[in-house]
């Protein structure tokens, strides 16, 4: 049975689409189909199959477990939850791979697909291989398939509470934002001590308070006002699948992923010193300069969950993070991004604290003059062309380039940088100084080549 996806939805980390428009569930079937084939390949037969709160994940996992069933495979459907459950079920269940229906943070009519493989991340050449197995109609129907409910929720948030070892209770403020986290999250808060207060924990496909993306300011602003309002220590937010952090201090002021790794690697170095720590490319200067003074290893890395994950087994890494509120635990933990596991460490830290709060540590770390994450409107069939020529401008110029992930420029004022999305039609850009006024010149210069490339900013 052949199968032809529509060309967007196929992506370097997953499969992600617009319901009715570029991804239906006859992708969600014929996705099964083709990964089934690439189980049995490797002689599996068990994966694990679970979904987010969207109003179109229901039909999507029905028709992704026909596929698979169709083939041979026994499905262990874990139900409702964060895409991290899903990545622990496949770590202490006796499967051979496992995929999440979910649309992550995307708008509520988008879905898709993230994957595990063997234990280790699905994406890149795996993903355009699934697309080319489809299009060959590869699977063989089997008889044997069957499906197995197998509640994993109670087990998973025993495990991430196992982790817990904060000295004194905490007011905090969690923020769901009707996603997928938002039985997770409150289970944990009833369990941890102290006072909690919840938002947005009913999960509702709808995201009807904010679009659940903890990066946006304008997403943040309910738990901002509710932390404020209830004198708490800090507030947590999750986006729509659960494998993103947001983390607010208690005067209502963002922590960014690197400034959250900050005060996390120093926890960890403390008991694994000299550990290396890996942050992406959009990571300040100031993450990397205090890693080293604290006697880790810092290292650079590209964007992107899947290759964050497979560049930390590479290293052995013991943590790693983005700024986008990915943050990776291999110390205690397995190593995918887990933004429950993290809460539940970043509250930990919090309350070992003695006589400092968290706006005392924020107003303390170390940083520079930076810019927010830049997103740029570029077409996908632009965006990577756009990255290409600035490239080449900047090497006849003989400009310092790091090109790990796009290009990181190093001048005299700081660096910034510019990158291809790998998920949304956008090119992602970041500047960093000392100073006010290298920071302007620094924005000036990216402005400066975008226009070259004939992007207006």
């Amino acid at each position: 049975m052949t199968h032809l996806f529509h060309p967007s939805i196929l992506r370097e980390y997953d499969i992600r689409g617009i319901m009715g428009e570029t991804l239906s569930a006859n992708d969600a079937e014929a996705i099964g189909r083709a990964f089934a084939s690439l189980v049995i390949d490797r002689g599996g037969r068990r994966v694990c199959v679970g979904r987010d709160g969207r109003l179109s994940s229901p039909e999507l996992e029905e028709r992704l477990i026909t596929g698979l069933v169709s083939c041979g495979l026994t499905v262990h459907r874990i139900g409702l939850g964060p895409t991290p459950m899903l990545y622990y079920a496949t770590h202490v269940m006796p499967v051979d791979g496992g995929i999440m229906v979910t649309g992550s943070h995307n708008p509520p009519n988008h879905n898709g697909f993230k994957m595990v493989l063997g234990g280790k991340p699905f994406f890149a050449d795996q993903i355009w291989e699934l697309g080319r197995l489809a299009a060959a109609g590869t699977g063989k129907s089997r008889p044997d398939g069957a499906v197995i409910h197998t509640p994993v929720m109670d087990q998973y948030v025993e495990r991430l509470l196992a982790d817990y070892d904060g000295r004194q209770p905490l007011t905090v403020v969690w923020d769901a934002g009707n996603g997928a986290a938002g039985e997770v999250m409150t289970r944990l808060a009833k369990a941890l001590p102290g006072t909690h207060v919840l938002l947005n924990a009913e999960i509702d496909g709808t995201f009807p308070a904010h679009h659940p993306d903890p990066t946006d300011p304008e997403n943040l602003a309910q738990l901002i006002d509710a932390v404020r309002r209830h004198g708490a220590d800090l507030g947590v937010a999750f986006d729509g699948d659960g494998d993103r952090i947001g983390v607010v201090d208690p005067k209502g002021r963002i922590l960014w992923g690197d400034q959250m790794l900050m005060l996390l690697a120093e926890d960890m170095l403390t008991s694994r010193p000299g550990a290396m720590v890996l942050a992406d490319v959009k990571s300040s200067q100031a993450l990397f300069d205090h890693i080293t003074a604290l006697g880790g290893v810092p290292a650079m890395c590209r964007t992107g969950h899947a290759l964050v994950k497979t560049r930390m087994a590479e290293t052995g890494a013991a943590l790693a993070g983005e700024m986008s509120g990915h943050i990776f635990f291999a110390d205690r933990y397995y190593g995918f991004d887990d933004a429950l596991y993290a809460a539940v460490r970043f509250i930990s830290l919090v309350a070992r604290w003695q006589d400092v709060s968290l706006a005392e540590r924020y107003d303390g770390l170390p940083r520079f003059y930076n810019t927010p994450e830049l997103r740029i409107p570029c077409a996908d069939e632009r965006k990577f062309a756009v990255v290409a020529e600035v490239r080449q401008r900047l090497a006849k110029a003989n400009a310092r380039i790091c090109d790990v992930d796009g290009v990181r420029v190093t001048t005299e004022d700081g660096w910034w940088l510019l990158r291809a999305s790998n998920t949304q039609a956008v090119l992602v850009a970041r500047c960093e100084s000392a100073t006010p006024d290298g920071l302007e010149r620094l924005r000036r210069t990216l402005t400066e080549q975008l226009a070259a490339s004939g992007l207006a900013y």
